[in-house]
């Protein structure tokens, strides 16, 4: 309850009509004494999707090779603490209370994004904990993120770019979006890009082209393929014969092709072939096509019943949502249970899983306010060409769709915020 009373106090430091800026973060890092310039062995994450899955992907290898890792994410899912994970752990309540409290303190009540100051929060706290690599994710864009205010880094990786994020944008073009997230990537140092679709790949060469980092791209200079025994990796340094890893979706193999490429092109850390096959089978990543196998929530549905979850809210998401989909058993049936937040894509979303899914059960999301509301995200469903209903709660719509098919899978999607929600309540 403490942690929460700062959280609502420091939201109400900036006024939404104020332009992104570099210029809050900074003179509040200055404040705390540029704790930025003390945090070593940086690895900056910045794209439309993947970027959680690629984060705990390095984080399971590295770990498995023995390094400490501190990392930040956002939005985090079921406890503020996620964002912070420091040396093996998440923050405790108690060392974030005292954090946050003391970042308040120094910002002394100055006009500054929430973002903002619990990411100066988060890189105050990790120039104190020291660990051997840190590794940070950007916002929704970078050039103007409050995760840019570092002068080196040991690498940027660049996940898969698509259309998200428009009311940050002018225009928002493709084109726009690959401008704001790599134009202004570190140089001096290493960039990976990971999958990306062919025209969004060629204009992100347009934008790292001047810089002098040494670039990795995916199907050019590392590689992979899935066969009947697992995954082969290939790079410069030579082919691995891998098991598959721990994440459903052959999308999520590119993600963690990605994070391999990292942990071997980085010549600072030892990073051997049993420490990747070793760490892939053990990643964890919540709310990424994830199986809810066992809880609260399997009450309401059959055994037969297959409930997935995955925090989709963007059209290259659901495009990777419909790929999954289509190597499951046609003869069984996906209920799509929607809920989405006002800014998103919509019409654009569902589309795609038009020909996938047999009908759309549409709510709310729980304690947000900038949702669309069900009864206007189902017309949408519906002006589709799919049939679909409103429901009060995810219970209700769980039992609803379980006494209709007791072998269904039960889909859960359309924002993380809504994926936090069923995990909390399960």
């Amino acid at each position: 309850m403490k942690i929460q009373k700062i959280l609502k106090r420091l939201l109400q430091l900036h006024p939404k009509s104020e332009p992104s800026t570099l210029n809050r973060i900074k003179r509040l890092l200055k404040d705390l004494k540029n704790p930025e310039n003390k945090i070593s062995n940086l690895i900056q994450v910045v794209g439309t999707n993947s970027k959680h899955s690629l984060i705990v992907s390095i984080r399971e290898i590295f770990e498995t090779a023995g390094y400490t890792c501190n990392v930040n994410i956002s939005p985090s899912l079921r406890k503020f603490n996620e964002r912070y994970y420091f040396s093996g752990k998440y923050i405790s309540d108690e060392d974030l209370y005292d954090l946050l409290i003391e970042v308040e303190r120094v910002n002394n009540n100055k006009s500054i994004s929430f973002h903002e100051i619990i990411t100066a929060a988060w890189i105050l706290h990790a120039s104190r904990k020291e660990a051997e690599v840190n590794i940070m994710e950007a916002g929704a864009l970078f050039r103007l993120d409050s995760s840019n205010v570092f002068k080196k880094n040991i690498c940027s990786v660049v996940m898969p770019i698509g259309i998200d994020h428009l009311d940050f944008l002018k225009k928002g073009t493709i084109d726009e979006i690959v401008y704001e997230k790599c134009s202004h990537l570190l140089s001096d140092s290493k960039i990976f890009v990971s999958e990306q679709k062919n025209s969004v790949l060629e204009e992100i060469k347009k934008n790292i082209a001047n810089n002098s980092s040494k670039k990795f791209i995916l199907g050019e200079d590392y590689k992979y393929k899935k066969d009947n025994n697992g995954l082969i990796y290939e790079d410069k340094l030579g082919k691995l014969n891998l098991p598959l890893p721990n994440l459903l979706g052959d999308f999520q193999l590119g993600t963690v092709t990605t994070a391999i490429a990292v942990a071997r092109n980085l010549n600072q850390f030892k990073i051997s072939e049993y420490h990747i096959k070793e760490s892939i089978i053990n990643i964890k990543s919540e709310a990424r096509l994830q199986n809810i196998t066992h809880g609260k929530l399997r009450k309401y549905v059959s055994e037969r019943n297959q409930i997935i979850l995955d925090g989709a809210h963007n059209p290259l998401a659901f495009l990777a949502i419909k790929k999954y989909l289509e190597t499951l058993n046609k003869e069984r049936k996906v209920f799509l249970v929607l809920a989405m937040m006002s800014t998103k894509q919509h019409k654009e979303c569902i589309q795609i899983l038009k020909e996938k899914i047999h009908s759309i059960t549409t709510l709310d999301i729980p304690n947000q306010t900038k949702f669309i509301k069900k009864e206007e995200l189902s017309k949408i469903a519906q002006s589709c060409g799919i049939p679909s209903k409103t429901e009060n709660s995810i219970e209700e719509a769980f039992k609803n769709i379980a006494s209709e098919n007791d072998n269904a899978i039960i889909l859960c999607i359309g924002s993380l915020y809504f994926a936090a929600e069923i995990l909390n309540l399960n």
